[in-house]
């Protein structure tokens, strides 16, 4: 989830590759984009680690909180995030690793020109190069800079962050014995992905993206990036774990069993709770199927829509689809995105799950 630094809402991308990293003799530097996203939620180390401190004081130090209730929220907090921690870990590194050795300029020379062919060859480079959901973002915005068909750039920002197989082995993770859920968030994610940039590539309103912004390249070596980029995305991704775990945990115990027992038997209302779950509480999506498996209560087809919906949209990437792309085209493309997530998780729910 690495930072953006916007220039102007009036500079265009540099459209010649060879300006992005080069130093003039030909020789390739890679930078890491910085951006920050206006009105975005900025997580501080502190975040990381104060929850876990208070919700293990509060069972030992706190006598009139020692009832069963507060034991179990701080239970079921705690193991949601110590359980999703090493894949976020891991997700962040291997982000960080394609940010630094990884130039976007070699994304698009490998790319078909062709938009129809592009668009399915961007998502299996989603597959082959994992990176979370912010890390794409201005990956995508330097691809149409550097000539990449946009609907190419706009279906690897949504695929990237969706079926990379750090993902896939974490929804196995967090729910064992349901290899059906972690083939039906693959398919669902994918076509998801590959519809949206279809759609684009049908549209083809390049005005929309025209004021497509200058991302602020930071010099440096290879592994200082690799470093920026890690240490940048695992607080900010952990600061988003922190977060849906509280939410998971005080969904369980606040709302009562009843309430929680007439949404999970209505499938339509349950879908609807978790698309805006998925939109409001912007978990990485390494980290977003523990979220879901401590919802045991809701049928894996709801919980199906959580985990297509948050890699693709959610508030923080509205921001930033804002900052890079402009405000019209994050207008539009949000609620097309939604949509199109809604879509296919259900679909692909009622066929696989």
């Amino acid at each position: 989830m690495a930072d953006i630094e916007v220039v102007s809402d009036s500079t265009v991308v540099d459209a010649d590759p060879a300006s992005s990293g080069s130093d003039g003799t030909g020789h390739n530097h890679h930078h890491h984009d910085h951006h920050h996203a206006t009105g975005g939620v900025s997580f501080g180390p502190w975040i990381l680690v104060l929850p876990f401190i208070v919700a293990i004081l509060i069972r030992e130090r706190v006598g009139v909180l020692e009832n069963t209730e507060v034991r179990l929220w701080s239970t079921l907090f705690v193991s949601v995030s110590i359980q999703a921690l090493p894949f976020l870990v891991l997700g962040v590194v291997i982000s960080g690793l394609i940010a630094a050795f990884v130039s976007p300029d070699f994304v698009q020379r490998i790319m078909p020109k062709r938009p129809v062919l592009a668009v399915p060859a961007a998502g299996v480079a989603g597959l082959a190069l994992p990176g979370c959901e912010c890390g794409s973002v201005p990956i995508a915005g330097r691809l149409v800079g550097a000539g990449t068909p946009p609907a190419a750039a706009l279906t690897f920002l949504l695929a990237a962050p969706a079926i990379n197989p750090v993902v896939l082995v974490s929804t196995a993770v967090a729910f064992p014995g349901e290899g059906r859920l972690v083939v039906a968030r693959f398919l669902a994610s994918f076509i998801a992905a590959i519809t949206v940039g279809l759609w684009w590539a049908r549209r083809n309103d390049h005005s929309l993206l025209s004021k497509a912004q200058h991302l602020h390249e930071h010099e440096g070596s290879r592994w200082s990036n690799f470093v920026d980029v890690a240490s940048r995305d695992l607080v900010h991704a952990g600061g988003y774990l922190v977060v849906g775990a509280m939410a998971a945990a005080t969904l369980q115990l606040v709302v009562p069993r009843s309430v929680l027992d007439v949404v999970a038997d209505n499938e339509l209302l349950s879908i609807l709770m978790f698309a805006a779950l998925a939109v409001l509480l912007s978990i990485c999506s390494e980290a977003d199927a523990f979220v879901a498996a401590g919802l045991p209560q809701f049928s894996l087809t709801s919980r199906l829509v959580f985990l297509v919906v948050g890699p693709v949209i959610d508030l923080k990437l509205v921001a930033m689809h804002a900052g890079v792309f402009g405000r019209r085209f994050a207008m539009l493309f949000a609620p097309v995105t939604l949509t199109v997530a809604v879509i296919s998780a259900v679909v692909i729910g009622q066929v696989v799950l």
